[in-house]
Order: structure tokens, then sequence, then C-alpha cells
């Protein structure tokens, strides 16, 4: 439509080299009239990127990580890059499908925060990978709250609010998380104060149901139990609501304490004592190490960011 070749049009929308007024207004006029605009794709494959990051995470309707993605969303959209989400749903499967998905479409680079372990797939990819509190393997970086100062300060406030017969929730053993420090700063300072520590499994990938089942037999179980160390705050909310269910009063009767505090939890439930993970700072390093892995440039194994808390 231009009458020129197809090496002006390149020229003109890439901006290289001479090309005269005319010509260039010939090849703007044809571009406005034919609707044209270039295949992202194919520009984006010449130059060996396509500025899209996967991001897979187990359920953004979890308070924390869906601010969480939020935060990573918009970190990476300012560097130009835009984010294709996998909701795992806490199955290994779909990480799994997920992960081909993200692998085939060429994505420059993954930040997985997801809650399955023995996926292979994470192993053979020569991709980018930054993990958040999780450990995928040996030379994928971690990005982390300091779990352990966490535990060690949730467990201290509620010894220091008279609390005895304290029982903390841990999520699988068998997943691999800097998140069960959490746990173990509970037992070093439960056994610190000769205090009796005691663990409740509370699987993240149970549904909501098995979960609220699980808290009452926990309930069952522990008569005597005057404090609870939720070791998230979407358990510690499950639980509070069982405990005003069997007229247990909160906190005169049971102290709760939660590890998130989101924002929309503060919003929801403010009365609800929590650890403080500092969710821009996570998403900013996160974003920060994946951009080096990028170019190449080496990263720090793990990065840990401090936490606080959160008294209503």
């Amino acid at each position: 439509m231009a009458g020129v070749s197809k090496t002006t049009v390149s020229r003109v929308l890439n901006n290289r080299g001479y090309i005269s007024s005319q010509t260039r207004k010939k090849v703007h006029d044809a571009i406005e009239e034919l609707h044209y605009s270039p295949n992202a794709v194919a520009r984006q494959l010449f130059k060996k990127e396509t500025k899209l990051v996967g991001l897979i995470f187990p359920s953004v309707d979890n308070l924390f990580f869906s601010e969480l993605v939020a935060e990573l969303e918009k970190r990476l959209f300012k560097l130009g890059f835009k984010v294709l989400i996998g909701n795992s749903m806490n199955d290994p499967e779909k990480e799994r499908i997920y992960l081909k998905e993200l692998i085939a479409n060429q994505v420059d680079g993954l930040i997985v925060g997801a809650h399955n372990s023995n996926i292979e797939e994470y192993k053979i990819t020569n991709l980018p990978i930054v993990a958040i509190d999780r450990v995928i393997n040996d030379d994928v970086p971690i990005i982390a709250s300091d779990n352990y100062q966490g535990g060690k300060l949730a467990t201290e406030l509620l010894i220091k609010k008279g609390a005895k017969n304290i029982i903390v929730t841990d999520g699988s053993l068998n997943l691999r998380t800097p998140a069960h420090d959490r746990r173990l700063a509970y037992e070093a300072v439960m056994k610190k104060n000769n205090l009796v520590p005691k663990t409740f499994i509370m699987d993240f990938c149970w549904d909501l149901e098995t979960k609220r089942q699980a808290i009452k037999k926990m309930f069952e179980m522990n008569p005597q139990m005057d404090a609870v160390f939720a070791t998230n705050d979407a358990d510690a909310a499950l639980i509070w609501q069982i405990a005003k269910r069997l007229n247990i009063r909160v906190p005169e009767e049971l102290k709760i304490i939660g590890y998130d505090r989101a924002n929309s939890t503060r919003i929801l439930l403010p009365e609800l004592l929590s650890v403080e993970q500092p969710i821009e700072e996570m998403a900013d390093k996160a974003v920060k190490t994946l951009v080096k892995r990028t170019h190449g440039e080496k990263t720090e194994f793990k990065q840990v960011v401090p936490v606080s808390l959160w008294k209503g």
C-alpha cells in the first residue's frame, strides 16, 4: 500500500537509518489505514525475550498470596514485564501443567511460592527462577521473612500474656520451606521457659471443611489449651471462628496469634494478633533477584527480611 519494500517499512517502524519524510508519511498512512500493529511475539522471539514472567502460587484467594501477587505484578509491570499467573490450588499435577505451559510460552522467568513438593520439572528447566518461602533446589534463590524471629516473637508474647499450654500449628513436614522455622523457634522458646511444646499439623493443601474438622479435633484433644500460635493468618481466623462456636472466649480463655498480616486481614479481623511479613519488601527483593538472574548475574541464595509484631 505504501509502495515501498519490507526493509523500508522495517526501518520506519524501528526508526533506523535515513528515511525521507515523504516515505515515512506513506508508511504511517498505510499503517493507519490497515490498522496494522507489529507482531509482538515475533519481535520478542527475535530478541530472545518475551517480557513475560510466570507466577505460580498455591491460591490467590488466600489474602497473603493475593497481596503478594499484586505487589509482584505491580513491580514487574513498571519494568516492562507482563505476568501469567498459575493458581495451582495446592494440586501438584496442576502445578506441573502450569509449569510446562509457562515454559512453552517462553517466559523470561518464574517466581514461585506454591506449596507442592517433588516436582522434577523445576530441576530440568534452564529458566531463571526465584522462590518465596520455598526450597526448590540448591541453585534457586529464596526470599523469606525472618521466620525464626517471627516464631520467637509470637511465642514470647503469648507467654508474656500468661499462656502456658500453647499449641503451634504447622504445615506438612515433608514440604521443604523456611516457614518451618516458625515452629522451631516456638519449640526453643517453650523449652527455655520450661513449657511443653506441642505441634498440630494443619496441611495447607487441605480444603476448608477438612481444616474445620481438624481444628475441632484439636480442641477436643487439648482441653487445657490456653493459646494457639497459628503459623498463618488464614488458620488463625478459622481457629478463632471454631472457638466462638464452642463458646470459648477469645482472648480471655484462648489467646490466638497468627502470621502474615496482609492488609485485608487488618480490615477483616483487626483484633487478631499477628506476626507481620513485609509483603512489599519481599516482592521487591524477588523481582530484583529475578531480573539479575535473567541477566546472568550472581545472586544470594537466601535473602531474609525482618518481621514485626502486629498488636492491633
